[in-house]
């Protein structure tokens, strides 16, 4: 059956399955020979290939290798993870994707910055029962976000870490060590800042969610809002420019990118396990 959206096209996952199967049986191979040249299970290929499951992206790439497509199925499947995203946040994650300017305030590890493993521990924990199918999406698009990070000429990212998010361990030490040795790498590249908002900077304006702004090459700009549960995207100028001054006041309050990386490096150690 082939998957549509709620407008009633075919939605891009669908067209997705429909590629790798077309591919498939154009190149005669079997799901036991692709399985054999990919080291990926046979079973999960074809499971793939009816739309049930989403991939990660280095599946994506060994399929484009072995069928010689370039990045043809890299390309539907940063198509096809959208769909595993709410309509407002799928649009933020669109403007996200060629953002040259990021500026986010989190309260909890951003999912830019997860390890697969914290992130599946995170989307474990939401109050919506999930399916192990639905988690193992959830993880492979959270995961493939982080792509973006990657691009050349990748983007400018600064992000204020709420002390909160840094204080909030994973249950399994070892994921959570993992996670803060991530942190710390991170801040290390040279497009990255990340800073640290102490519990001593006292109360702010945005102590109600996590915050990201995104700035375009035209020089457009949006601001995204996130609380529990919900989500508001903001494209007018007016209202992006207030929640900037909003992030510059925390952005002063906050520890420097140099004694942030201090204070991380110290929680790496203080956690190891």
């Amino acid at each position: 059956m082939v998957e549509r959206n709620s407008e009633g096209r075919e939605s891009a996952r669908g067209v997705l399955a429909g590629e790798l199967l077309r591919l498939r049986e154009a190149s005669g191979r079997s799901l036991a020979k692709l399985a054999e040249e990919t080291n990926y299970d046979r079973t999960y290929l074809n499971r793939l290939e009816t739309g049930e499951r989403l991939s990660k992206l280095p599946v994506m790439e060994a399929l484009d290798k072995v069928y010689g497509t370039g990045e043809l199925l890299v390309g539907l499947w940063k198509l096809a993870r959208l769909d595993a995203f709410k309509d407002k946040y799928r649009l933020f994650m669109q403007f996200e994707a060629k953002a040259t300017i990021m500026r986010k305030y989190a309260m909890v590890v951003p999912g830019l910055l997860q390890t697969e493993e914290f992130a599946r521990v995170a989307l474990s924990l939401a109050p919506r029962p999930i399916s192990p199918d639905e988690l193992e999406e959830g993880v492979a698009a959270r995961l493939g976000r982080q792509e973006l990070l990657h691009r050349n000429p990748p983007p400018n990212v600064r992000i204020i870490l709420d002390e909160s998010a840094l204080r909030r361990p994973a249950p399994d030490a070892k994921i959570w060590y993992d996670q803060l040795t991530r942190l710390v790498d991170v801040a290390e590249a040279p497009n990255m800042a990340i800073q640290v908002l102490r519990f001593s900077a006292g109360v702010h304006g945005l102590m109600e969610g996590s915050l990201s702004l995104l700035w375009m090459a035209d020089g457009s700009s949006v601001a995204y809002l996130e609380g529990n549960n919900s989500g508001d995207l903001l494209e007018g100028t007016e209202e992006v420019a207030r929640y900037r001054l909003a992030y510059d006041r925390l952005r002063d309050a906050a520890l420097t990118p140099q004694d942030s990386a201090v204070f991380m490096r110290q929680l790496v150690e203080d956690n190891r396990p």
